[in-house]
């Protein structure tokens, strides 16, 4: 895989791209920024924040969303799940799991994907893990996602 990618200045998508980059490097994970996976279901291209790899070729999907005030991110989650999950679905293997990650402290909802509130209403939401941040970082830098 190729290095992540530093030019970009998007907001704070980009710094929080920033903060889990170094966290996978460090449990081991090979990590490409903005990689284009396909096409987006409903159409458009699907740019995936960041695709990880580890050393027996597990590919994992990360989607992240920063919530610093109230906001439409929150509103996002529900599509990005299930984009996310049809990534995978349609990868044929390809991919083996997605991480949609959840920062900052804006959000209202946030305590309700990350206990699973979204699974019911999914029909293939146990392929999405949705995490905090610190969640995420944790698991990252033990090599345990």
């Amino acid at each position: 895989m190729k290095p992540p990618r530093t030019g970009r200045d998007t907001g704070t998508g980009a710094v929080l791209e920033a903060m889990i980059l170094p966290a996978l490097q460090r449990g081991g994970y090979l990590a490409q920024a903005q990689v284009r996976i396909g096409d987006r279901w409903g159409g458009g291209q699907h740019v995936i924040d960041v695709l990880a790899e580890d050393k027996n070729g597990k590919r994992l999907l990360v989607s992240v969303k920063w919530q610093q005030v109230s906001g439409t991110a929150e509103q996002k989650v529900p599509f990005e799940a299930i984009c996310l999950a049809e990534a995978i679905r349609s990868s044929e293997g390809g991919f083996s799991g997605a991480y949609l990650v959840l920062g900052g402290n804006g959000w209202k909802l946030r305590d309700f994907y990350v206990t699973g509130g979204l699974g019911p209403h999914l029909t293939h939401g146990a392929l999405v893990k949705v995490l905090t941040l610190e969640e995420f970082v944790a698991r990252a830098n033990r090599g345990a996602l």
